[in-house]
């Protein structure tokens, strides 16, 4: 039945690229763009610069600063606090990748690799900041109605909930992460630089593929009339398929509050497009995409209702001033 359901999905897919072939080629060109323009050249640097970190034993110095706090409220051990501070920072899927990596060279164990995956796997500041807070201040008519740390504190303070649930859901012992931690001893190797830029490059070329897919795949979905499809319906849709094509497409169509929260809510989901994204990067045995994306679907509820009450809290302290 899979199969069958594959090959007809599969037809289908190819009667839609030779029925209309000038939308396919647009959706392609802006995918691989956006790529080259946007991931490429922010998330790359990220990666080539944490995995030599990892080589060169610098993890202690990066969480230093962190530890007690992951560890004490989080369970983290100190190279499951690196993982989350490289998710953190870097953006999708870098929090999966490093997980996945360190589960596999047996840094971490893996109830603790299993609740990473649902805590850091997140935007990074810089695409919050320059690109989500940007196209949601097109929503409001004033520069005040939606400041940036509604944005901020809306996706990064479900962590704290979802983390303490995940804990709960995979057992994370923090004693004995912290003893593997003490065990592990880390062998001074030597490092090829080039062959650490070729794993990145392979992750990048993975990342960069699923983006044009999904690209092309919203293009579709954005042609389609209101009558087959309601606008809102259809922004929220795109949302979920692709965050940057999605959040456009709302900030130019779903205008004040619902329009921020559907930006709120594709933001933390990561669309489906980055689902795949860390579908790819996930390698070792054990770690649930499954999962992932059901704790990815709690963490944009909890954006959501987040973002409504520091909305509110926002707007009530712009009417007393």
């Amino acid at each position: 039945m899979k199969h069958s359901l594959g090959s007809l999905g599969a037809v289908f897919c190819l009667i839609l690229l030779l029925a209309c072939p000038a939308l396919a080629l647009t959706g392609a060109r802006n995918g691989l763009l956006l790529w080259a323009d946007v991931v490429l050249p922010t998330l790359l640097p990220f990666m080539i610069c944490s995995g030599m970190i990892v080589a060169l034993n610098g993890v202690p110095l990066l969480t230093k600063p962190l530890f007690p706090f992951l560890s004490r409220f989080m369970g983290l051990s100190q190279p499951g606090s690196f993982v989350f501070i490289t998710g953190l920072l870097c953006g999708y899927p870098m929090g999966a990748r490093m997980d996945s990596r360190f589960l596999e060279e047996g840094r971490i164990e893996l109830n603790e690799a299993r609740t990473l995956l649902a805590v850091s796997n997140h935007p990074s500041p810089m695409f919050i900041l320059g690109y989500i807070c940007v196209q949601a201040a097109s929503l409001f008519s004033s520069s005040n109605a939606c400041p940036p740390w509604i944005f901020l504190t809306a996706l990064y303070l479900p962590i704290l909930p979802v983390s303490f649930l995940a804990k709960k859901c995979y057992h994370l012992n923090q004693e004995a992460s912290l003893c593997r931690q003490d065990n592990y001893k880390s062998e001074h190797t030597r490092v090829s630089f080039d062959a650490h830029l070729m794993d990145c490059l392979e992750t990048m070329e993975k990342i960069g593929l699923y983006i044009m897919i999904f690209s092309i795949l919203a293009l579709y979905l954005s042609a389609l009339p209101d009558s087959l499809l309601p606008l809102t319906l259809r922004c929220a849709l795109l949302g979920a398929v692709e965050i940057t094509t999605g959040i456009q497409a709302i900030s130019g169509s779903v205008p004040g509050f619902a329009g921020a929260l559907l930006i709120t809510a594709a933001g933390a989901f990561g669309g489906i497009s980055g689902i795949f994204q860390t579908k790819s990067v996930l390698k070792s045995a054990g770690l649930s995409i499954r999962h992932y994306i059901l704790w990815k679907f709690f963490h944009s509820v909890l954006s959501c209702a987040a973002f409504a009450l520091c909305f509110f809290i926002n707007q009530s302290l712009q009417i007393g001033i």
